[in-house]
């Protein structure tokens, strides 16, 4: 079951699910009418910046030995990694205004950033969810897109595989004894909040 566990906490880690929720929203709204190409750099894109530079610095301070787990267990060693994955979320925000996407693609990222922020705060005293942060932000995205009205499929689908995933998530999350449930709630919330109120 831990084995398991492992798996779905670094399929579901918060420095991918950038890229997935990016990925999606470029399939299943109408920006699906962009040349595939086109959506294809900026998928690879927000994985460079959100994925690639996050996962290098923490690989990075781990060799430093300024963090003795690359999963992040350790609650007081979460501060700089958290600091760099939300610089990186907002480079990634950037990345998106520039190339004009939508407003709600890049507050969606800045939102992110907001929730890392917050997540780095709140860990000073207790040891919130940054894997349900980030899924979190993902099921209110899905959210948002379906009150927007900009889905040219039906998105229950996503929508209930998201959901059904970061149930998962939680699970496997307090599985590994990495959190208590009430701290995998409140993870989940931070992330969700901050996306459905400012996309």
């Amino acid at each position: 079951m831990n084995k398991i566990s492992h798996i779905i906490s670094w399929v579901l880690s918060p420095v991918l699910i950038p890229t997935y929720a990016v990925f999606t929203s470029l399939w299943i709204t109408t920006l699906a009418v962009l040349p595939a190409g086109l959506r294809i750099n900026v998928v690879l894109m927000t994985f460079l910046l959100t994925s690639i530079v996050p996962m290098l610095a923490i690989i990075l301070l781990y060799k430093m030995k300024l963090i003795s787990h690359p999963g992040l267990n350790n609650r007081k060693e979460r501060y700089i990694p958290y600091v760099i994955t939300a610089i990186c979320y907002l480079g990634a925000a950037w990345y998106m205004l520039r190339i004009h996407a939508p407003s709600w693609l890049y507050m969606f990222l800045i939102a992110g950033a907001i929730a890392a922020v917050v997540s780095c705060i709140v860990n000073i005293w207790w040891k919130i969810s940054a894997h349900l942060a980030a899924m979190g932000g993902f099921v209110a995205l899905l959210f948002r897109i379906l009150s927007d009205g900009i889905c040219i499929y039906d998105i229950w689908i996503p929508i209930s595989v998201a959901v059904l995933l970061t149930g998962m998530l939680g699970s496997a999350r307090i599985q590994l004894h990495c959190h208590t449930f009430w701290q995998v709630i409140a993870g989940a919330a931070n992330g969700f909040l901050w996306v459905y109120l400012l996309t």
